[in-house]
């Protein structure tokens, strides 16, 4: 996947991209109350439009970058929320502190950071604390993570193609327009450079999830042999396949910055 050549306003100063979201969420949680409603689903007071807006950004998050001046678009805010299971730990979904990395602030962040390494012994660990007295619920349990992140693949690369379309048009546009402001110029740069890592942080985050899973498989079929190996070696195949062909079709758009 090609990279694009980044506008050098993102060199300026940095924020911490903790907002009123987080700030409330963190209340919320020192409080003791409830984070998660029914079925593990975040509780529909603490759901925000822009909850997943973080993704995409810098450690640091660019300052300029969070003063952007446009909204994102529907296609934009669709696949960040379309890349957050993708890059929260299988592990952590549905836990009473998950609402927190919905918002940047758990682990799924540091999950997800481009140069953070993946210990794929991480997974197997809370597989096997988890299910430990039954060898059929951890096989039962690894299978069914697998397929539902194969069900994840489709419906965001498809919103993927669409913002790329969309990042290349924006792009023509740039080159076009002769009343174009260098804020402008720069905001679109921020933006479409933000879309570009928020596909560059799945494709990475699959590469690791393919490895915890292939880590933890292996290691169950030692401590307790079954049937279910095949099953599970199967769907891991399948994603791994499906993820790699994914993340080498999909051509991101090449911004250049005039200078």
């Amino acid at each position: 996947m090609t990279r694009t050549i980044t506008s050098p306003a993102q060199t300026r100063g940095s924020v911490q991209p903790i907002g009123c979201a987080g700030i409330f969420v963190t209340a919320l949680l020192f409080s003791g109350c409830a984070l998660n409603g029914d079925f593990g689903r975040v509780r529909p007071e603490l759901v925000s439009d822009d909850m997943h807006d973080w993704i995409g950004r810098d450690l640091d998050a660019s300052a300029r970058a969070l003063l952007f001046a446009a909204p994102m678009t529907d296609d934009e805010r669709l696949l960040r929320d379309l890349a957050y299971p993708l890059i929260e730990p299988p592990f952590d979904r549905n836990r009473w502190y998950s609402v927190l990395g919905e918002y940047g602030l758990g682990p799924a962040r540091k999950f997800a950071w481009p140069h953070a390494y993946v210990n794929p012994n991480a997974y197997w660990i809370r597989l096997e604390a988890r299910s430990r007295r039954s060898e059929t619920s951890r096989y039962a349990q690894m299978t069914d993570d697998v397929r539902n992140d194969v069900l994840r693949l489709d419906p965001f690369f498809a919103v993927v193609r669409r913002v790329f379309d969309m990042d290349r048009r924006r792009a023509q546009a740039m080159a076009q327009m002769a009343t174009l402001t260098v804020t402008e110029r720069n905001n679109a740069l921020f933006r479409s450079n933000e879309n570009i890592a928020a596909v560059s942080w799945v494709c990475r985050s699959l590469e690791g999830r393919v490895a915890a899973y292939r880590y933890a498989l292996e290691h169950q079929a030692v401590a307790a042999p079954s049937s279910a190996v095949t099953d599970a070696d199967r769907a891991i195949d399948v994603m791994q396949q499906r993820a790699i062909q994914y993340c080498q079709i999909i051509s991101a758009p090449v911004v250049v910055s005039k200078g």
